[in-house]
């Protein structure tokens, strides 16, 4: 067992409770971790045995351009149910989404949510 991790994810959306947000957008970071059986790929050294986190990148990337949401919550889920609908090699997943500087009335680095699934769930 491993994990294969993708950081700071970048991406300028819409999402957000608030209208403005939903029209000016904000920028948001996503994080990933997939938990996977390592031992075959690090055997065979075969981009086909392993978890095409190229894959996972674009599942990420398409999500947060689709629909808009009103939840963080609501955008990691989405993410969770993409990555499990296609891709059969990962056994759990955890999300964490941040928008930056978001619209509280103060200066605030980021607010976000962290959602783990194991497949299956």
């Amino acid at each position: 067992m491993g994990k294969i991790v993708i950081e700071e994810m970048e991406f300028y959306a819409f999402h957000g409770h608030y209208q403005e947000e939903q029209i000016v957008g904000n920028r948001f970071l996503v994080d990933l971790e997939m938990e996977t059986n390592l031992s075959v790929p690090a055997s065979s050294d075969n981009l086909n045995d392993a978890v095409n986190y190229q894959l996972a990148y674009q599942i990420i990337k398409n999500e947060m351009r689709r629909t808009k949401s009103n939840l963080l919550e609501n955008i990691g889920k989405r993410m969770l149910d993409a990555l499990f609908a296609k891709m059969d090699n990962i056994e759990k997943a955890t999300i964490r989404v941040r928008k930056l500087n978001p619209p509280l009335g103060g200066p605030i680095k980021s607010v976000g949510i962290t959602m783990s699934r194991k497949q299956g769930e």
